[in-house]
């Protein structure tokens, strides 16, 4: 449900912009940032294309915030009490203006986010099965380390 709002806000604001200005384009967040958006009329439900790029947080019928969550495109529909489409805006999740590198090694990809003083691993599609399991472990690790810290350990 929090999916669908986020898109719903998404379409409310191309509504609260007017559609001429937003027709054609999409919603540009960059990734791990947040966007608020604002609807013109009440916003019942709000659907997303696909949650792993862009996640939604209803904050009010009228507002809601908009999580990027991996690079890609999807949307969002909102949607009144009565069903009818209020908004369908397309969201594109960037990077932060750093670049992204992809290093061949024969048949293996690997791509980094670099910045002007260092480059990290950001797996993309593609990349080879490595890539995606260190970032798997990091993330297991960095769970680990909450859970314990939540349980006093």
């Amino acid at each position: 449900m929090r999916r669908s709002a986020l898109i719903a806000v998404l379409f409310a604001t191309a509504a609260v912009f007017g559609s001429a200005a937003y027709a054609g384009s999409a919603l540009s967040v960059p990734l791990d940032e947040v966007r608020v958006v604002a609807f013109a009329k009440p916003v019942s439900t709000l659907y997303v294309g696909n949650p792993m790029i862009a996640d939604v947080t209803i904050i009010d019928n009228r507002h809601a915030f908009v999580q990027a969550k991996a690079f890609g495109a999807t949307n969002v529909v909102a949607l009144d009490g009565n069903g009818k489409q209020i908004a369908n805006q397309q969201i594109v999740v960037s990077s932060k203006g750093n670049a992204v590198v992809t290093l061949q090694r024969g048949s293996q990809q690997t791509s980094y986010t670099c910045t002007g003083q260092r480059c990290q691993p950001a797996p993309q599609p593609g990349d080879g099965k490595d890539a995606f399991d260190s970032a798997t472990t990091q993330i297991d690790k960095y769970q680990g380390m909450l859970a314990k810290a939540a349980s006093g350990q």
